[in-house]
């Protein structure tokens, strides 16, 4: 234990802790506590790494008795005779590592082909929600009969609150979870997407999610939970006639030429 007395070990322990926190530690926390998070992209780790470098280095150097002991290893072997052999060897092992490393981020990889994927699935004729048989050629949005601005501003809550960390807060598929999914998550506003399809398909696909998808056409590659765990039905009902509304998009019918 006296070895990481010393400044320059305390300095590597600090950036492997952090190194690891930040790895692993702020998006397996929140699963461990019930939540979901995604992993830190590389970019943002180097920043993270880099912001605690930079605040290490300024706590030792605060002292100058404390910079003294930190950097007395490294002027010893730098000047020191009797560590010519240890100065020769990192002499050839850093540019080799910084090699190695520039290397293999820029070399070509060999992988398999990528999948192919449909955006917009055949769904079934009919799908079981909590127990309840719904039929999706004649499904329909029960909230379009009623209050349609109560039920957007309740939809708005629903998507604030359980869709907006992927899907953004325009809708466009770039929340500040959606960097950490491959493909990212759909972009409502294109005209791609809900614009193609019903209110009873996009039902299906929020009340079901990625493991709701059919085998046939696998793999999906959608990380999109089932909602029907956390939200009700109406719930349900009510985001996806936010979607539309929020868009501008209007919902096709079952009779518009089977576009789904």
């Amino acid at each position: 234990m006296k070895t990481f007395r010393h400044p320059l070990a305390q300095l590597v322990l600090v950036l492997v802790v952090a190194y690891i926190l930040f790895e692993f530690g702020i998006w397996l926390l929140p699963g461990l506590l019930g939540g979901h998070s995604a992993p830190v992209p590389n970019s943002v780790l180097l920043q993270y790494m880099a912001t605690v470098l930079v605040a290490a280095l300024l706590y030792f150097s605060a002292s100058e008795g404390r910079w003294t002991e930190f950097k007395a290893p490294i002027e010893d072997t730098m000047v020191n005779p009797r560590r010519r052999t240890l100065r020769m060897v990192l002499l050839i092992a850093l540019p080799l590592l910084v090699g190695t490393l520039a290397f293999m981020s820029v070399r070509p990889t060999v992988g398999a082909p990528p999948s192919l994927r449909s955006i917009h699935p055949a769904p079934p004729s009919q799908i079981s929600f909590r127990g309840k048989n719904m039929a999706l050629a004649t499904l329909e949005n029960p909230l379009r009969k009623g209050n349609v601005q109560e039920a957007y501003l309740k939809g708005r809550a629903v998507y604030t609150q359980n869709c907006m960390p992927c899907h953004g807060d325009a809708l466009s598929g770039d929340g500040y979870f959606a960097h950490g999914y491959n493909p990212t998550p759909i972009n409502f506003t294109d005209v791609g997407t809900i614009a193609q399809l019903s209110e009873s398909y996009v039902f299906w696909r929020v009340a079901k999610g990625g493991p709701g998808l059919p085998r046939e056409g696998a793999p999906w590659n959608s990380a999109m939970p089932a909602w029907e765990n956390f939200l009700t039905e109406e719930e349900i009902w009510a985001v996806v006639l936010f979607l539309y509304e929020q868009t501008g998009h209007h919902p096709r019918s079952w009779h518009e030429g089977g576009a789904e």
